[in-house]
């Protein structure tokens, strides 16, 4: 059974989506999954490749690469990260199909609806991956293998959540590669700058899918399937305090450790740690609803977390 049969919107799709009003009727499922329908994935997995490329501007020291340059990166990953956090999501729908349809908000997704069978989706998948390779290949030497190297942890990511109580912190470990993808395609190496900031993103993600998760808390203990916001429960306002400090403590090592005195990098990193700071105290754990708005704020997150790394390259410049 294909899409042509049958056209189902998940309950959790946005209604007023491009998908259900401009997409041609048998493209749909597969554009829902892949999610095009909801980019917030997208910018969640874009937003690190740029973090990545803007430390490494400051790294670099003294005159910046040329615009045109950094421009085509920054659309190379733009659309790199469009196929890849689709491919992604299709093989963990190819996996999770059995689960999904046991949970509410994910019974009607393209597999678990029978909008797509797991042979096309695994073709869909395979295309999606050759275009994100044409895209990988565009960069230098270092970043290949370094994306390269990411696979293994996507492909045991869909499995996490079976044996692991943290499964969002393996999402943080693969969802933001690119800050290091980013990094060494301008820098050419690895540098502990890049890994602090790596990290700084591991902790990024560990809050905002921990708030993700608890849309899924109650179906997710019927079936088994294990996750952060199960295991923290009523201390997720306290953890989640923890994390995202850790998120602007490493983001402001990562900016030390490039060698950045000014002060004015430090500063800009207030709007994100007040942007945090809402999304943990409005915070209802008991309101799907209510978390689907705060995890949604994350991509708001990002280009405040960006903007204090491009005060950091401008402070650089000037220096």
């Amino acid at each position: 059974m294909t899409g042509a049969a049958h056209n189902h919107r998940p309950a959790d799709a946005d209604p007023d989506s491009w998908v259900d009003h401009i997409a041609p009727l048998r493209t749909r499922p597969y554009l829902r999954l892949m999610r095009a329908d909801r980019p917030i994935g997208t910018w969640l997995l874009l937003l690190p490749c740029w973090f990545g490329m803007a430390l490494g501007v400051v790294a670099l020291g003294g005159p910046p690469p040329s615009l045109f340059s950094l421009g085509v990166d920054v659309a190379l990953f733009a659309i790199g990260s469009i196929v890849m956090r689709g491919a992604g999501c299709v093989y963990n729908d190819i996996v999770d199909r059995d689960i999904d349809a046991q949970v509410a908000r994910t019974a009607l997704r393209p597999l678990p609806a029978g909008d797509v069978t797991p042979r096309a989706a695994w073709v869909f998948l395979i295309c999606l991956c050759l275009i994100g390779l044409g895209v990988l290949l565009q960069f230098n030497r270092m970043a290949i293998l370094t994306g390269f190297a990411a696979l293994a942890l996507v492909a045991a990511y869909p499995f996490m959540k079976r044996i692991t109580w943290w499964p969002q912190l393996w999402l943080g470990l693969t969802f933001n590669w690119g800050v290091l993808v980013g990094f060494v395609a301008l820098v050419g190496q690895v540098d502990s700058a890049m890994l602090c900031l790596y990290a700084a993103c591991i902790f990024w993600t560990l809050g905002y899918d921990t708030i993700y998760a608890h849309q899924d808390r109650e179906d997710d203990a019927l079936i088994g399937v294990k996750s952060s916001a199960r295991r923290l429960g009523p201390r997720t306002r306290p953890a989640l305090i923890v994390f995202y400090a850790l998120v602007i403590t490493f983001f402001a090592g990562a900016l030390w450790l490039c060698g950045t005195i000014a002060p004015w990098p430090y500063l800009a990193l207030t709007p994100a740690a007040l942007h945090f700071a809402w999304q943990v105290r409005g915070l209802d754990i008991d309101n799907g609803h209510n978390c689907l708005i705060r995890f949604k704020s994350n991509r708001d997150a990002g280009f405040l977390l960006l903007f204090a790394l491009i005060v950091a390259t401008v402070a650089d410049a000037a220096a």
